[in-house]
């Protein structure tokens, strides 16, 4: 049973169908635009609060990248890369938490971006902070504000029971008031969790052949809880979607 609760709550790869747009509707599109070229842009640069949604957004851009043929590459952090790295040889670039850049870092960047603009390829930036409160070098900043820039908007406590209604008629299954608000009260309140939960939750329900209801959510909630209280020092936390 513990493998089968692993298994069930693996999260499911971020990609732009598993992201809930809220007001970042118009962002989705250009970031789909970004990636294919038909924005013309050689940078993109997201910024938003914790928890909206932006390392999903990078690894689903990297990943649609990979399903058009491209080359692409994620780096968690700025300072990940190094002098031995030399120039990215893929087509897109995308680079999370470009806020926490150090000056070394922050040099290479500048080197990588304007050697992927004269190839024709692109870099896509993420932040916890506007672009005009980072703490880079002028030209760095000065090149990300050339492309596109986007404010990633969390989703709003009201604006969740429609999102999770609509995540889940996606999926194909339906979420009753009750479940929702259910999962609301009991579950982890940020979206790349109760994404993750629902995901889950639909999983099980195909596996154990039983409607989704609030008694099976409670009890997945429960085995949830009691997995990862037993679960081994490495695998505390089950797997949850992106968070930055």
């Amino acid at each position: 049973m513990e493998q089968l609760v692993f298994e069930l709550a693996l999260p499911e790869l971020p990609r732009f169908a598993n992201f809930l747009p809220g007001r970042n509707a118009e962002l989705l599109a250009a970031l789909s635009g970004f990636v294919d070229a038909s924005q013309g842009e050689s940078g993109m640069f997201i910024w938003g609060a914790p928890g909206a949604g932006k390392t999903h957004l990078l690894h689903a851009a990297v990943g649609l990248a990979h399903e058009h043929a491209l080359s692409a590459r994620f780096i968690a952090q700025p300072d990940a890369t190094d002098d031995e790295m030399g120039l990215p040889g893929e087509t897109f670039v995308a680079i999370d938490r470009i806020d926490e850049a150090s000056v070394n870092a922050a040099a290479r960047l500048f080197t990588w971006f304007n050697a992927l603009k004269q190839r024709g390829g692109r870099l896509l930036a993420a932040s916890r902070m506007p672009l005009a409160t980072l703490a880079l070098r002028e030209d760095l900043r000065t090149r990300l504000g050339w492309g596109l820039v986007y404010e990633v908007l969390p989703l709003v406590d009201a604006e969740k029971p429609a999102a999770l209604d609509a995540y889940a008629r996606q999926r194909g299954f339906a979420l009753s008031v009750e479940v929702i608000d259910y999962l609301l009260r009991h579950g982890r309140r940020d979206m790349p969790s109760l994404l993750a939960t629902l995901a889950a939750l639909d999983r099980h329900s195909l596996a154990t052949r039983r409607a989704i209801t609030v008694p099976l959510l409670r009890e997945w909630l429960q085995r949830e809880t009691e997995w990862q209280q037993a679960a081994p020092l490495d695998r505390l936390s089950l797997p949850r979607g992106p968070t930055s």
